[in-house]
């Protein structure tokens, strides 16, 4: 199975350590992986977003450029994906940010109001963990424990993070799978 992904927002929502956390559980998961970020010519506020790809074969080039899957966390990025994705894909989107659902209909959407939920928690930086969740629990591209395990070796040096992005990641993952 190869899961094309297009995660793209604003700098400074987390997406390129959406990419960079799916990337490494795909790796410690023995999966063929690639990473490509992308900025706009602003680095805080200016657009982001990147490409990964994560398969059970070899990845023969790493370019994106008609995605099983795309995660919005803004209207611009939504606009700008929406687009690419391939018909019967995944579409999740900020709900707390955008306001418009999906255009087209034939593609899964989840509207996931991640900046309310990370809100909730009392911290807004959580909000691409929540997303994340839901992209986990939505695509299968990798598990739940090995996003955790990816995210437990990134920031070995900060273990306090570890208990509110825990809970972030689920609460995203319980939007898709409620349980």
């Amino acid at each position: 199975m190869t899961n094309e992904m297009i995660m793209a927002g604003f700098g400074g929502q987390g997406v390129m350590l959406i990419g960079q956390l799916m990337t490494y559980a795909g790796m410690l998961e023995k999966k063929h992986v690639s990473w490509i970020p992308s900025y706009g010519p602003e680095m805080r506020g200016g657009t982001a977003n990147c490409s990964v790809i994560i398969s059970d074969e070899p990845v023969g080039a790493p370019i994106v450029t008609a995605p099983t899957t795309v995660m919005a966390m803004n209207l611009p990025s939504l606009d700008k994906f929406e687009p690419m994705l391939r018909p019967g894909g995944i579409l999740i989107i900020n709900s707390s940010l955008i306001e418009r659902g999906a255009k087209r209909s034939d593609v899964k959407t989840y509207q996931i109001p991640s900046n309310d939920i990370a809100n909730e928690l009392g911290n807004l930086k959580v909000a691409n963990m929540v997303i994340l969740g839901a992209l986990v629990a939505a695509t299968g591209a990798v598990s739940h424990e090995s996003i955790m395990k990816a995210f437990a070796k990134m920031f070995a040096k900060k273990p306090e993070l570890l208990a509110i992005n825990r809970k972030a990641i689920e609460l995203g993952a319980r939007r898709v799978n409620p349980q």
